[in-house]
């Protein structure tokens, strides 16, 4: 091959790759950042003023609280879960984008604070996405705070209110010991999380299902084998007309077998808990105190719950999500 025929073919390739990346519109953090922040403001209907803040006393922040809601679910969707890293690294090139942006000890305070806000965004995309449902799946994952050999020395929860504190816990489906928390959710059919919640890894599924009969009603519920109560299953039916279902236990009374669609159906949550720990990193925690935790777990859910909403708005499967921005 002559050289010059070589510098061609290179050539060329270079204009194909270069033509592929400029394709990426949605490529680079700060593009991201400017969608999902429009996406928040067409959600924010009085829940925040013109300035994109919470109505508050005192003096009014450049960086609006809307701004660091989708700076969060920006770095959720980037599957960053450091703030050292985000702040160090990635936002260093955007500096000119963004010349309102705050520090990292004010993000970090800010974060918590507008965790009300990001929630309150999640439920209404979420009801947008899916708002007439009347079946859902519940299911729950372990949220690791530390390694159990370090347990007994963590500090989270302990300075403040002690029913917040981890706890040491055993996941079934792993077969393995753990010290935090259990990560609650409730989905539906299409796979779009309409409610969740924390508790201590000791508490039993089962205890969740006690605060579900106070939001929802006239629905049903399909569990796994953790959820079988046939007291609570009772309460559920006659206080809030749910159908609690789960499938047979082998060794119970008038054993059946798992109805086969019922089964590929509750595929849709342990798809959702998957996504989370993968492309999330959900279970990777950094977090000292019980506030900055639970933050993080809105912030990661919302994220998801964004991506699903740029799917259905591009009538595309609500569940692939890797690529959603891109």
């Amino acid at each position: 091959m002559s050289k010059k025929l070589y510098m061609s073919l290179i050539f060329s390739n270079l204009v194909v790759i270069k033509t592929l990346s400029s394709n990426h519109r949605m490529y680079n953090l700060y593009a991201k950042f400017v969608k999902i922040l429009e996406i928040c403001k067409q959600f924010s209907e009085n829940l925040v003023n013109d300035s994109g803040n919470v109505p508050r006393r005192g003096p009014v922040p450049k960086f609006s609280d809307l701004e660091v809601v989708a700076l969060s679910l920006t770095a959720e969707t980037e599957s960053i879960d450091s703030e050292k890293w985000l702040f160090d690294y990635k936002l260093q090139e955007y500096k000119d984008s963004i010349p309102n942006l705050i520090s990292r000890r004010q993000f970090n305070d800010r974060r918590k604070k507008t965790s009300g806000l990001c929630e309150e965004l999640r439920k209404r995309i979420a009801m947008e996405m899916d708002g007439g449902e009347e079946q859902f799946f519940v299911d729950s994952k372990p949220i690791e705070v530390c390694r159990v050999a370090r347990g007994k020395r963590c500090k989270m929860g302990r300075a403040g209110n002690f029913s917040q504190a981890p706890d040491f816990g055993f996941c079934a489906s792993q077969n393995t010991y753990y010290f935090g928390y259990k990560l609650h959710a409730l989905c539906g059919l299409s796979g779009v999380i309409h409610s969740y919640d924390l508790s201590k890894a000791s508490v039993a599924d089962l205890h969740y299902m006690k605060d579900v009969k106070h939001t929802y009603h006239d629905c049903s519920i399909y569990g796994d084998k953790g959820y079988i109560g046939a007291d609570v299953q009772l309460d559920l039916f006659e206080t809030a007309h749910i159908r609690l279902e789960c499938p047979y236990r082998l060794n119970q009374k008038d054993w059946k077998p798992t109805f086969i669609p019922f089964a590929k159906a509750r595929k849709r949550i342990e798809t959702i808990f998957s996504q989370l720990t993968d492309q999330f990193l959900v279970i990777r925690n950094y977090a000292k105190i019980t506030n900055g935790l639970f933050a993080r777990i809105i912030g990661t859910i919302s994220a998801l719950t964004i991506l699903q909403y740029v799917n259905f708005i591009n009538d595309k499967p609500i569940g692939r999500i890797k690529y959603a921005l891109n």
